[in-house]
């Protein structure tokens, strides 16, 4: 315990002596660890993915362990009995912070920005469920955080490491379907707009209301919030857009070295104030990077099929991505893909693999957390991919187009999305 406590002094004097960087770019290893050498990592949410999630780190050391709800938590807290116990994430970091190598975040979207910062402020690395906040600004802080400290990141996508995406990305970097232009991407179903509450009964004895809330404005609670629900009410979450847009769009992310785009516009339902849509169109757009053309991303969240597949006659077979190149086309999802037109592509000789099956979505980023190579869904490529997600769900609710200036995190034609991207929190949790 001794050693451990030293380097983690180390750690905290070269961060004070503008040395961080070094000793961190090589985590763990670099402050006298063995790689074979535990992490010490803390939980923040515990039910839902944070159950998932506490599973994939918990052949390390769990020595803390929070959640503002005992019921969801009660799981947790009998299989790490030994880990200390808290509701508030805040006291947690500060009375712990030389027993924190790392954290894991799995709280509802409008609670991933406050403890994310915190922590890594702190240098601690950080493991965040998708889609890594609540609003572009946050994720913009949280990416520049990271890369400034040297941590060691990784958003939730978990279905990167899936091998089928690998062969995916592979097709489409050789130039299989030629030079790529157009791609749609789609989200099945009509989950959104939940009914208003009819009733708000006292919280019940196991749940902290009022740290459940925390940014967000004050509001009584009501069961219509809690446990799931949250994700469709804007004040907690982003809705099916942010529910799956990182896991669906990170396929032509990754193959087509996607980062910010420069064209935002949306269409759907009337927009509520409070909750999020049954359904949404967005239009994304992307310059030319290096040797790749201009891309026209499109997204559909939509019960029947996509319009783009009626129009070519295309079954959907599981999928959720359709790659439009000059030589074909490539229809995929997360578990299967096929060449289009397939008898065009009878025959075809396709590309050796090159891309590496993944050691586990977990094991990366404790590896990196230990000096290894960086996490594949680090925050410096899932960063962007967070943010442009968020956009397409500010461009629906201001009902704008705009033209977006990634640099500045403005629109150059449109004032009112700022409020949206630039959130205020409620006193007593500003940053």
């Amino acid at each position: 315990m001794a050693r451990l406590i030293n380097r983690r002094e180390m750690l905290r004097r070269s961060a004070a002596t503008g040395t961080a960087a070094l000793v961190l770019t090589n985590g763990i290893l670099a402050r006298g660890a063995s790689p074979n050498e535990k992490l010490d990592i803390a939980v923040i949410g515990l039910g839902g993915r944070g159950s998932a999630n506490l599973s994939g780190v918990a052949g390390e050391n769990i020595v803390a362990l929070c959640d503002v709800d005992d019921e969801r938590a009660g799981k947790a807290y009998e299989k790490f009995p030994k880990a200390k116990k808290y509701y508030d994430f805040r006291p947690m970091l500060d009375e712990m912070q030389k027993e924190i190598d790392a954290v894991v975040i799995s709280t509802p979207d409008h609670t991933h920005y406050h403890p994310a910062i915190m922590a890594m402020e702190r240098d601690k690395h950080c493991y965040c469920e998708k889609p890594m906040a609540h609003a572009v600004s946050e994720v913009r802080r949280m990416t520049d955080l990271a890369r400034e400290k040297g941590l060691a990141t990784q958003l939730g996508v978990q279905r990167h490491t899936i091998p089928n995406i690998h062969r995916i990305v592979e097709l489409i970097e050789s130039g299989a379907i030629g030079e790529v232009r157009e791609c749609h991407a789609w989200i099945g179903g009509d989950r959104g707009m939940p009914p208003m509450p009819a009733e708000f009964p006292a919280a019940p004895a196991h749940l902290k209301w009022d740290l459940w809330l925390g940014p967000a404005a004050d509001r009584p609670y009501s069961p219509s919030y809690v446990p799931y629900n949250w994700r469709f009410w804007w004040d907690f979450g982003t809705g099916e857009m942010g529910n799956w847009g990182c896991h669906i769009l990170d396929i032509p992310y990754w193959a087509l070295d996607l980062k910010h785009c420069t064209k935002v516009s949306a269409s759907g339902p009337e927009v509520d104030p409070q909750r999020t849509p049954k359904s949404l169109d967005v239009r994304y757009e992307f310059p030319a990077r290096g040797n790749l053309p201009p891309l026209v991303l499109n997204w559909y969240h939509t019960k029947s099929v996509p319009p783009v597949l009626k129009e070519l006659g295309i079954s959907l077979q599981g999928a959720n991505n359709l790659f439009i190149g000059s030589k074909g086309m490539l229809l995929c999802g997360f578990n299967s893909h096929v060449l289009l037109p397939e008898d065009k592509f009878a025959g075809f000789e396709r590309p050796a693999p090159t891309i590496p099956d993944s050691p586990g979505f977990y094991r990366e980023w404790i590896t990196a957390c230990k000096g290894g190579e960086p996490a594949t869904c680090k925050f410096d490529y899932s960063g962007p991919m967070a943010e442009t997600v968020l956009l397409g769900n500010v461009a629906y609710r201001t009902g704008e187009a705009f033209e977006w200036n990634a640099a500045e995190l403005k629109a150059t034609n449109c004032t009112t999305i700022d409020a949206l991207n630039f959130p205020k929190y409620r006193k007593g949790w500003e940053i």
